[in-house]
């Protein structure tokens, strides 16, 4: 105990240098300092007015030459040459606890919920060092969501990492709210990053609703705010999520969307002299991706089960970012326009969707029974253009003709409307499997039939 005094007692008497730079330049999005020795991630603060007006938060972003690039937490307005820039924290850290719960916060984890301050938090850097491979468990325990689609067709396991790629429209909130709301998880923890203004409040009361919120975290950063701010929501979100994973809950973690988190980092990376690599993203997009996407995962202490939109530009799932994060990923769920458009929602392709854990988080019955399931949805849509044009003649395929009768019950069984769910509020596992079970025992009794 005397240590630990003596300790405190030098931190106390210990000077503290300031180090102050001035700006040199203003360039598009970002200011470059001269006379600023500190490294990447520093916050600082920009004094506008030469040091008589209004102070702007930034943070260093690169370096050119002998110059600190410094991108603005907010409008650039009112700087000018020589303004003072103060250097602040190094490591960047957010405060996070159990006092979450319920709340919305803002890219720096702030409230911005008008609930009064955060209590009872600690701090926890926002960017820890990764987990070791090796001490990660298996994933072989299922994650029900509360959603007979994903849990009958692409069930999750706790500490997967899935990604939703859908294209605008699709119904791609919705479903991730669904599952916030309805999840057996502990915790739901969500990022908003680079949302319509106007859809955050939508989502919050209609989407996810009180019920949802009161075991959620909501990190919030809209498309009209800094890139920076849009790239540190969803770190924030994240060092939140690994909170609740130390705590030893099961925590969900959704990031909606992965794309505008790119659009962010590219802003961020051009400014910073990166040079446009790949349909005009930077290198440092690519390496962010597995950065994040990694941090979710299960320990042994919790586990945190990662659910990530990626926007997917002319539903073209090709497109840089779609195809680096399916190479990251555990599984992919892909919302089809078409069904969409059908009105049949959410509009999950199950021929086109996978959980590379399935196999391993359900039973044998489980697993036979989905392969059922998508082996008639697979004949439905080798047959469905015939059907349209009139041409098939029932009693030419007895598959075919199964797969007819069958799909008002699938379709049944597939579809499912954002209020409908277990009347508890949580999802069982239990009840899928035994829908799931019982539609194909009533399938292969049509199927009897048929033969005769």
């Amino acid at each position: 105990m005397s240590l630990l005094t003596d300790q405190l007692g030098l931190i106390h008497d210990a000077v503290t240098l300031e180090v102050v730079g001035a700006v040199r330049d203003v360039r598009g999005l970002s200011a470059r300092v001269a006379a600023l020795p500190v490294p990447i991630g520093t916050q600082v603060t920009i004094a506008t007015g030469r040091g008589r007006g209004p102070l702007v938060a930034g943070e260093v972003v690169g370096f050119e030459g002998v110059l600190a690039v410094v991108m603005a937490l907010g409008p650039l307005a009112g700087v000018g040459p020589g303004d003072p820039v103060t250097a602040g924290q190094h490591a960047q850290q957010v405060r996070v606890g159990s006092s979450l719960l319920g709340r919305v916060l803002d890219g720096l984890g702030r409230p911005m919920d008008g609930l009064g301050p955060l209590r009872d938090t600690v701090p926890r850097p926002l960017q820890p060092s990764p987990v070791d491979a090796l001490s990660r468990p298996p994933i072989d325990e299922p994650l029900a969501t509360g959603v007979r689609a994903v849990d009958g067709m692409t069930t999750l396991g706790k500490g997967q990492r899935l990604g939703v790629f859908a294209g605008p429209g699709c119904g791609k909130s919705t479903l991730l709210g669904m599952m916030a709301r309805q999840t057996e998880a502990d915790v739901s923890v969500i990022a908003l990053v680079g949302e319509r203004g106007r859809e955050v409040r939508d989502f919050i009361d209609k989407v996810l609703g009180p019920e949802g919120l009161a075991r959620s975290v909501v990190v919030c950063a809209t498309g009209d705010e800094p890139a920076l701010l849009r790239v540190r929501a969803a770190l924030v979100a994240t060092t939140i999520a690994e909170h609740f994973r130390d705590q030893g809950l099961d925590t969900l973690l959704l990031v909606d969307s992965v794309t505008r988190l790119c659009q962010a980092q590219r802003q961020i990376g051009l400014a910073a002299g990166e040079p446009p690599a790949t349909r005009g993203y930077p290198p440092s997009v690519f390496s962010l991706l597995p950065e994040l996407l990694e941090r979710s995962g299960r320990t042994p202490s919790g586990s945190i089960t990662g659910l990530y939109a990626v926007l997917v530009e002319g539903d073209d799932l090709t497109e840089p970012v779609a195809d680096a994060c399916m190479g990251v990923l555990d599984g992919h769920i892909v919302l089809s326009r078409k069904l969409a458009d059908r009105g049949h929602f959410p509009a999950i392709d199950v021929l086109g969707s996978i959980s590379r854990v399935a196999g391993e988080v359900t039973p044998k019955e489980h697993q036979q029974a989905r392969q059922e399931l998508i082996r008639l949805v697979a004949a439905y849509r080798d047959v469905e253009d015939l059907l349209n044009i009139g041409a098939y003649a029932a009693g030419s395929s007895a598959e075919f003709d199964l797969a007819i009768a069958a799909k008002p019950m699938i379709d049944q069984f597939l579809r499912q409307g954002r209020g409908e769910g277990p009347s508890d509020g949580r999802a069982s596992m239990a009840h899928t499997q035994s829908q799931l079970g019982a539609i194909v025992k009533s399938l292969q009794q049509a199927g009897a039939q048929l033969k005769r």
